[in-house]
């Protein structure tokens, strides 16, 4: 790699990296900087054992001046292969240790500011769920909604693998967690543009090309629907759907950055495991 002089550096996101396939795993012993000064936010899903999440943020750790870590769904599910078997509140806060022992930031620490090109922002990772406010059409209820869904034969693993404990619902434990990080958002200082990187996308739009728009149910809440307008929100970083694009909501940039399964990168044209330039932005795709 070329190194270039401080305050060149880009910074870098991407999610869903799923490092149970060995194509993904390769992709991930690839993945360099552009810079020495590149930060990479790294927006969930990165497996399901935390034997494999600390790989993952331990290499780029120990290559990016900076990792920012949201997690996904995956991480924590309680999946039987992983032999840490904690469950909910106790598996994310055991992830956020292993962040901590990495020097990789995650929802639990200060806010860093990128200082370099398109800066200075705060960089804020969120954890904030879902609560299965995204109803299919003509659903008013989550129960009519599963119902709906199982119908269908679309039912996110999450609903036998993700459990809240000691929350009664995953519903309660998000909008707790919705709560908890709206005040610290509303702590920002005025005039200090953030980029927001959660797992999910904070408003619906970006659900609307699913193939199975049930899925969405799983995919957010509308808790957060303003918050792009309400915050001084530079960009807002996603995964989730394994849907790579930008879009655009009240002119406020959303960045889904999945790599997804190898069934799906195969069929894109772009080679997969591309780190997507959040700032200095990119021009923006279709």
């Amino acid at each position: 790699m070329t190194s270039r002089a401080r305050g060149e550096g880009r910074l870098l996101a991407i999610s869903d990296l799923h490092i149970g396939y060995p194509e993904n795993r390769a992709l991930v012993e690839e993945m360099r900087p552009e810079t020495d000064d590149d930060w990479l936010l790294v927006a969930g899903d990165v497996s399901e054992t935390v034997s494999d999440v600390r790989w993952v943020l331990k290499t780029l750790a120990s290559r990016f001046r900076r990792v920012v870590w949201a997690p996904g769904n995956h991480e924590l599910w309680s999946h039987p292969s992983d032999p840490v078997d904690l469950r909910g509140v106790a598996r994310y806060e055991h992830l956020v240790e292993v962040c901590r022992e990495l020097g990789v930031l995650t929802p639990e620490d200060p806010y860093a500011v990128w200082e370099g090109p398109g800066g200075p922002v705060a960089v804020a990772p969120l954890f904030l769920l879902y609560d299965y406010s995204f109803l299919p059409a003509g659903c008013t209820t989550k129960e009519e909604g599963l119902a709906y869904a199982r119908g269908t034969g679309i039912i996110c693993k999450d609903e036998h693998l993700l459990h809240p404990d000691p929350y009664p619902t995953r519903e309660d434990w998000c909008r707790a967690r919705v709560a908890q990080t709206e005040r610290r958002l509303d702590e920002l200082p005025d005039g200090l543009p953030v980029v927001l990187v959660n797992h999910y996308p904070l408003h619906r739009h970006p659900t609307e090309v699913l193939w199975y728009p049930e899925f969405a149910m799983w995919c957010g809440t509308t808790l957060t629907a303003d918050w792009h307008r309400r915050f001084d929100v530079a960009a807002m970083v996603y995964g989730h759907l394994h849907i790579p694009r930008t879009t655009r909501q009240d002119g406020v940039r959303f960045e889904e950055v999945s790599v997804g399964y190898p069934r799906e990168w195969r069929k894109r044209p772009e080679p997969p495991g591309r780190l997507r330039r959040i700032l200095p932005a990119e021009v923006a795709r279709p």
